[in-house]
């Protein structure tokens, strides 16, 4: 039986990879034998815990960090992956934040960029940074992490953060649409409600009690589980799935 969850000889770069589902993606994919480089930015003691994981499971792992609000560093991030592990094979943008709640009428122009650039725009220069190997090669794979919260508008407080990841979604099918007659495949990602740092930091329990109720399924998800059907849309077994965002939410936002 084919196991299509060897990636053996595949070099995968998950960015903002030093904590919840971005490491939970990392630690993966080095189990199922990828070289991984991970990228943070401040959490450096994450980003070296979850090499020494991946190392753990006799894959080679790297961190490097990288400010991918800006451009320039994204290129020279992949320079780093390139010259430490080999081109790209998969690329997992993860990196985002909500950085904080704000009201509309409370946004300022320079949060209301930092959130978009954080989010959106560093997912597509960082997909313009590795397809042009990926199309030398004439395969690859680029899965973008958006939230259910692209779909509903979020929370109150997050405008900014749903706006960049409805732009995900569309930046998705625009992407796929391009690249996918050259064998580069791209699909997205939407997690729900997931146990992680990001609501410890911006959801009060009260709130997370409430979501709970509302989740068919009883529970907030794992980054474990998020990092799955990252690992499945990265295989072969998703081989026909072309611009699509898979919703993982226990059934709070149904199709």
């Amino acid at each position: 039986m084919h196991n299509f969850f060897d990636f053996t000889g595949k070099v995968v770069l998950v960015t903002g990879a030093s904590s919840g589902i971005g490491r939970a993606t990392a630690e993966l994919f080095g189990q199922c034998g990828a070289s991984v480089a991970i990228t943070y930015n401040n959490n450096s003691a994450g980003a070296e815990a979850a090499v020494a994981a991946i190392e753990a499971s006799d894959a080679k792992a790297i961190a490097i960090k990288a400010d991918v609000t800006e451009n320039a560093a994204i290129g020279q991030m992949i320079g780093e992956v390139e010259n430490g592990l080999g081109p790209v094979d998969i690329l997992i943008n993860n990196a985002g934040s909500l950085i904080e709640r704000l009201k509309t009428l409370e946004m300022t122009e320079q949060r209301w960029n930092e959130v978009l650039n954080l989010n959106a725009t560093s997912a597509f220069f960082a997909a313009q940074a590795v397809i042009p190997k990926m199309l030398e090669k004439g395969s690859g794979v680029i899965i973008n992490v958006t939230s259910i919260a692209g779909r509903n508008g979020g929370a109150p407080g997050s405008i900014h953060y749903s706006s960049a990841k409805a732009a995900m979604l569309t930046m998705t099918k625009g992407l796929a649409k391009e690249f996918a007659q050259q064998g580069i495949r791209i699909n997205a990602v939407s997690p729900g409600v997931i146990d992680t740092p990001y609501h410890e930091t911006f959801t009060t329990s009260e709130t997370m009690d409430n979501l709970r109720k509302a989740i068919p399924m009883g529970r907030e998800g794992k980054s474990s589980e998020v990092a799955s059907v990252i690992a499945f849309l990265a295989s072969d077994a998703a081989s026909y799935l072309c611009g699509e965002t898979i919703e993982i939410n226990g059934g709070l936002l149904m199709d």
